[in-house]
């Protein structure tokens, strides 16, 4: 998309958790997603839970990045998990979660990052990319649409959260989501 920064996609491992780890001490990022445990805590599960049913899913693999910038500096953390499908539709599918630095705020990291994933030679196969968020999460939702990101029902799940999906069509394999 045009206007948006270049960001490259880095799996997360341990030496980039130092530069992730201080965004979850953001208010905002603590509101949303979890605390400065949450990034350790997903290196310490990685491979945890592969082969297992999720709320009627069987979980696949998982995927976690940090997107860096032009620079080569961290500018975002997204992952998530592979499911066998979402809901009733059948094929590989992936729920995504991120966070953006809060000083980098507003200058479309996060849509770049999420475009990146859907964009990614790892997640070739995915059908349809889902990002859970709360509709008050009003920065996380206008992020979400301008990845092409569609709610797949207004009305919030029984936990709060809407899904936000991306749907691949079937020739758009390897070349991402619209």
């Amino acid at each position: 998309m045009r206007g948006l920064p270049g960001v490259t996609l880095v799996p997360f491992t341990g030496e980039l958790l130092p530069a992730v780890q201080v965004w979850f001490a953001d208010p905002e990022v603590q509101r949303w997603l979890g605390g400065p445990e949450w990034p350790a805590q997903g290196l310490r599960m990685r491979g945890h839970g592969i082969g297992e049913e999720f709320r009627g899913r069987i979980v696949l693999r998982e995927h976690t990045w940090v997107a860096l910038d032009d620079e080569g500096r961290p500018v975002a953390y997204i992952g998530g998990d592979v499911y066998d499908r979402w809901g009733v539709e059948m094929g590989p599918s992936m729920g995504l979660a991120y966070v953006v630095d809060p000083g980098r705020r507003r200058q479309g990291y996060g849509t770049a990052a999420l475009l990146a994933v859907t964009a990614a030679p790892e997640t070739a196969d995915v059908v349809l990319f889902a990002a859970g968020i709360e509709p008050e999460n009003v920065a996380s939702v206008r992020c979400a649409e301008a990845a092409r990101f569609r709610p797949d029902d207004p009305e919030p799940d029984f936990e709060g959260i809407v899904h936000h999906i991306s749907r691949r069509k079937p020739d758009d394999r390897g070349r991402g989501a619209g």
